[in-house]
This record gives C-alpha cells, sequence and structure tokens, in this order.
C-alpha cells in the first residue's frame, strides 16, 4: 500500500467529510418510498428533491447502494435506437450524462469513445442502415461506415472473423461513450441525501399496502412505513413487487453475464459491439477489457455467473481480437435483466393509485439512469406522465401499441 494512503490509518481523524451520512432510523412516514437503491432509483430520487423539491422520501434497499444491476453491466451509454420513441428517449439520457461530473462535483469518467456495431449479413447492413436514417432524423450523429472506415479505426480486429462471420460494414455512433457505474450510483445518493433524502441499506420491503385501490404505505423488514406514494425501481425483482399488487406484467427475467480480463496498456479507445457474434467490449480507464454477451437461453432468477458463458464469449472474441487469446480472465458476474415483448421499457403510473413502475430495463437500463430518474421525477412529483415515457406505458401491450427496439438491442436475445 502507498504511503501516502497508510499514512490515513493512523491519524485520530479524518479531515474530509464521510461520503454518505450515517443512516437514521426509519420514519413513520414519508411523501414517497422508492422501493431500489440502484442508479434508477436514486436518480429519481435526486431529481425529485432537486427539481420538485420533496425531500421527504426514502429509498429503501435491499442489498446495497448499487449493488444490484447497476454494479453489474458494462457501463456503455449511446443513443442509436430504432424507434423515434427510443432515440429521443436515450439521447435526453446522454446529454444528461455529459454534465453529471459538474452536477455531483464527482468524477464519473464518463468518456466519449465512439460505438461501433458490426455488421455481418446483409440484413444486418438493412437494419444498420434503417437505424442511421432514424437517428440522423433526430439529429443524432449515426452513420453506416464501410469495413475501410472500421479498419482505421480498430487496426487490430480481424475483419474476416477467422473465416467465420466477415465483417461488412458498421453503424458507426460518435458519441457513444462509457462512465463508472459505481460513481453515478454515488453521485446521485449523496446529492440526494445532501437534499434531505433518507437511503435505507439493507431494508427489505415484504409487501404493499392499499386502501381503496390506492396505497397507503409498504411492509418492510424493519417495519411499517407510511407513504403517499411508491415507486418501483428494482429491475430483476420487478415480478416480487408487482406481484404485491397483483398487477401482470410481461416480463420475463434472464441472467445477462459479463466479464473482465487483466489490465493491459491503453489499445482500444472505442466501443465494439456485434449482434450477430453476442459480444460487446471496451477498455477500462485500468485497461481491463470490459465483455459481454447476450442474455442467458432460459428464464432464471439468479446472478449466477458460468463457465459455459467464458467459453461462448471468449470463442468470439478470439475470432474478432486474436490476440486477446493471451489474456486471462479475472472476474465474471452476472446481473437479473428484465425483458419485455417489444424490448422497450415501462414506465409511469399503474392502475393502482399512488403506485409507479420503471422496469423492463432488459440490457438497456444504465444508459437511462439519468433520464428515467428525471422523467419518473416529473412524473411521481405532478402525478402527470412526462411527455417522453407516455410509448412506454404498462398499458401499450393491452392496446397492441408496442415499441419494437428489438433491432437497436447491443447484442441478439
Amino acid at each position: 500500500m502507498p504511503l501516502r494512503l497508510m499514512k490515513y490509518a493512523w491519524k485520530k481523524s479524518e479531515d474530509e467529510p464521510r461520503f454518505f451520512p450515517e443512516e437514521k432510523p426509519l420514519k413513520k412516514a414519508y411523501d414517497v418510498v422508492i422501493i431500489g437503491g440502484g442508479g434508477h432509483g436514486m436518480a429519481c430520487a435526486y431529481y425529485l428533491a432537486k427539481e420538485h423539491g420533496i425531500t421527504n422520501v426514502a429509498v429503501l434497499e435491499q442489498g446495497y447502494i448499487g449493488g444490484g444491476n447497476t454494479g453489474r453491466n458494462t457501463t456503455i451509454v449511446r443513443s442509436n435506437y430504432l424507434t423515434s420513441e427510443g432515440v429521443k428517449f436515450y439521447d435526453e439520457s446522454l446529454k444528461l450524462f455529459e454534465d453529471l461530473s459538474d452536477d455531483f462535483d464527482l468524477n464519473i469518467f464518463y468518456s466519449t469513445r465512439g460505438h461501433f456495431t458490426l455488421a455481418h449479413t446483409d440484413s444486418a447492413m438493412r437494419t444498420m442502415r434503417w437505424r442511421a436514417e432514424v437517428n440522423k432524423h433526430h439529429g443524432i450523429d449515426s452513420e453506416v461506415v464501410d469495413v475501410d472506415t472500421i479498419k482505421k479505426e480498430v487496426p487490430y480486429m480481424d475483419m474476416s472473423c477467422n473465416g467465420q462471420h466477415p465483417v461488412m460494414g458498421a453503424l458507426y455512433h460518435a458519441p457513444g461513450s462509457v462512465a463508472r457505474h459505481d460513481a453515478v450510483a454515488w453521485g446521485y445518493a449523496r446529492g440526494a441525501q445532501m437534499r434531505g433524502v433518507e437511503i435505507h441499506q439493507k431494508t427489505r420491503v415484504t409487501d404493499i399496502k392499499t386502501k381503496g385501490g390506492k396505497v397507503v404505505g409498504v411492509e418492510t423488514d424493519k417495519g411499517f412505513v407510511e407513504a403517499k406514494k411508491v415507486i418501483s425501481m428494482v429491475a430483476g425483482s420487478t415480478p416480487r413487487i408487482t406481484e404485491m399488487l397483483d398487477i401482470k406484467t410481461p416480463i420475463e427475467i434472464f441472467p445477462l453475464q459479463a466479464c473482465v480480463t487483466e489490465p493491459v496498456k491503453p489499445f482500444m479507445d472505442t466501443i465494439v459491439v456485434s449482434g450477430s457474434l453476442h459480444v460487446y467490449v471496451s477498455q477500462s480507464s485500468r485497461g481491463e477489457l470490459v465483455m459481454g454477451a447476450s442474455v442467458d437461453p432460459a428464464e432464471l432468477h439468479s446472478t449466477r455467473s458460468t463457465l459455459d458463458f467464458v467459453e461462448g464469449l471468449t470463442d468470439q472474441m478470439m475470432d474478432l481480437f486474436p490476440f486477446t487469446s493471451r489474456l486471462k480472465i479475472m472476474r465474471q458476474w452476472a446481473g437479473m435483466s428484465d425483458i419485455t415483448p417489444d424490448f422497450a421499457p415501462i414506465m409511469g403510473k399503474t392502475d393502482v393509485e399512488g403506485f409507479y413502475l420503471d422496469a423492463g430495463w432488459g440490457t438497456w437500463g444504465f444508459k437511462a439512469t439519468p433520464v428515467s430518474g428525471k422523467t419518473m421525477a416529473h412524473t411521481v412529483a405532478t402525478d402527470s406522465t412526462h411527455e417522453l415515457i407516455k410509448p412506454f406505458s404498462l398499458d401499450r401491450y393491452s392496446k397492441f401499441e408496442l415499441v419494437g427496439e428489438k433491432g437497436a438491442a447491443s447484442v441478439g436475445h
């Protein structure tokens, strides 16, 4: 350990204040209870306090801050979606990401890299052209590029993919970025707490109580808490929460796995995704290759990771980047993805008065962290659905008004 760090172990007091204040006991009642202390829950609490002056808010987290899907994703931020609804929504999020370090006075290591979505077939090229046209229509910087352009920007990639699936072109999205996921959650959490919001970790919600069709509070493993409004922002645990109110959703839960290699010297300053090969990769600020694949083939509520995942992912990675055969895998993990039939989220009000839902994020939840918090805070504070999330209401399934975002998922599912 460096001496400049060891000296703090011998000091009787610390000059720097605690990053988070000490946790207080649960109060009897709150105006708003947010279930889930990940990035979305913290962002919602932050914008409720900052933009709407609602500070009598409790965030209840069964684990620890950012310990769910927020801390298990591969940190990619982009807005090159397929539908107009998706493009407008995620572009607003990307713009919010760009200013978060200043907002928090905390470095979230936001790094604009450029994002290549590779196409290996004629049909994939058609989808890339489609996405590029939709993106340009909304002023998003995306374009279809040829193999020579990719080779110039990613010279170490084997365009033939070992002769298996030659790269034919790509959708290039210049604003594509990465950020430190834990710093995003911590920044929102600290900003919310500074404005009076309470965060209760290791506090599990066991039931939601209603009276006359309206939410009146939540039961927790630390006692009952009255609440005028309750928001569920729990990603892979959504079915457990909605079952408490007998709310039916089309969400299914699949494990999504990822891993990192040992750190190596910086060589990759772009993000590379292949939907056909089911891989995506970027290099972190510490030099690790951060890699992910598609969700597991079977529905399962679990965060275990598997050898089968690593074998499949590394096999495809060596087709794209043969030199990675010499790298060691250092860590692997899994999160639980709540996936909807149209690959778009479910957001907004429900049929139960005072209960709001933020779910169905699949493999694209991290990049929506700021905009989900901002739009859900507006919806809860005003009890009117924010314009950006109106297409993502739960009742779109009963109305057959699906959004249809599957073509923009980062990998095949």
